[in-house]
C-alpha cells in the first residue's frame, strides 16, 4: 500500500479545513477542486480532483489525526495509473 500526506488549509474554524495537496506514493497531486465533503462520527470524507485530472476520496480520521485514500477514480481522458489505497499515516494532518 502506498503512503499518503495531506497538507490543508485551515479558517478560524475547523469545519472550513480543506486539503489542499496531497502526496501518494512519491507523487505530489495539488486539489483542484473539492467536489464533495461528508461526515461520520470521528471522520471526514472529501471527494477531490487533483491537478491529474483524477478523482481522489481522502478520509481524516480527526482523533486520530490520520488521513488515508479510500477511492480513486481516473478521468475519462487520465493516462495516469491507478493507485492502490493508501495506508493510514499518522501525525499532524498525515505530514511526516
Amino acid at each position: 500500500m502506498a503512503e499518503i500526506r495531506v497538507e490543508c488549509c485551515y479558517a478560524d474554524y475547523r469545519v472550513e479545513e480543506r486539503p489542499l495537496r496531497f502526496v501518494l506514493g512519491g507523487r505530489l497531486f495539488d486539489v483542484e477542486e473539492v467536489e464533495d465533503r461528508w461526515y461520520s462520527p470521528g471522520t471526514v470524507y472529501f471527494r477531490v480532483r487533483a491537478n491529474d485530472g483524477n478523482f481522489y476520496i481522502l478520509r481524516h480520521v480527526e482523533g486520530m489525526d490520520a488521513w488515508s485514500l479510500d477511492g480513486f477514480r481516473a478521468s475519462r481522458n487520465a493516462d495516469s495509473q491507478l493507485v492502490a489505497a493508501g495506508e493510514v499515516v499518522q501525525g499532524p494532518h498525515g505530514a511526516s
